[in-house]
């Protein structure tokens, strides 16, 4: 194990993408994974807590911030389904620096605030400095367990993310539990940081709005892809 943390209050929002537009923009040895012919582009917002390297204490106060990232999904040659990041916001500076020099991931440092309101949860992002790019996602959580239709699993089932670093790709893998989700009703959202990740804004209302209380996650170590350069672990 790599590293463990722990994910909560998730909300995920997902549009249909174009499949060329999606291409042009993953890692070498990696291409689109499609659902019924057609790629996606998630926002998702949430909470990281209880971050620890292997099996050491989670770290205090660094160990816990809010994230909102764009995400791809992607397939390798291995047939190992995945995500790629496209950008990854994050609230606390140092994990984004760390994560930047040690891991090659796209994070940004900006302000984001996540504040429920009796069965309201709204999270509202904006970037530091440069254009200031942010998002914002308005939704109202019930209790009901909603189960995982189809275009759900292919979304949320990811078991690892493809990166590239010093010019070669990586695959990352994760495991936790399976996602509980609970029903949930999108109030509004604003979002500038799909375009600013290099894709065209999104067109009309997202196509699935999930929300899910979280799960522990474990990182197992990144395990270089063939024919994608040399490799440093």
């Amino acid at each position: 194990m790599l590293f463990r943390q722990s994910w909560r209050d998730l909300v995920f929002l997902h549009w249909a993408a174009d499949p060329f537009e999606v291409a042009r923009l993953l890692l070498a040895g990696t291409v689109p994974d499609l659902h019924e012919g057609r790629a996606y582009v998630g926002l998702v917002f949430f909470r990281m807590d209880d971050l620890a390297f292997g099996r050491t204490p989670a770290l205090p106060y660094l160990g816990s911030f809010s994230e909102v990232n764009v995400r791809l999904y992607s397939r390798d040659a291995a047939g190992r389904r995945g995500v790629v990041f496209r950008s990854l916001d994050c609230d606390r500076l140092l994990p984004v620096l760390t994560a930047r020099w040690v891991f090659g991931l796209p994070y940004q440092w900006s302000r984001i605030s996540s504040k429920w309101f009796d069965s309201r949860l709204l999270y509202n992002t904006r970037r530091r400095g440069g254009g200031r790019s942010g998002s914002r996602v308005w939704i109202d959580v019930g209790d009901r367990p909603v189960a995982a239709g189809p275009l759900e699993e292919f979304l949320t089932q990811r078991w690892g993310l493809h990166e590239q670093f010093l010019g070669r790709t990586y695959y990352l893998p994760n495991a936790h539990p399976s996602w509980s989700f609970r029903e949930c009703a999108l109030l509004g959202w604003e979002d500038g940081l799909i375009p600013a990740a290099g894709l065209s804004k999104p067109q009309g209302e997202p196509v699935s709005v999930l929300y899910a209380p979280g799960v522990p996650v474990r990182f197992g170590p990144p395990v270089p892809l063939l024919g994608s350069g040399s490799a440093l672990f």
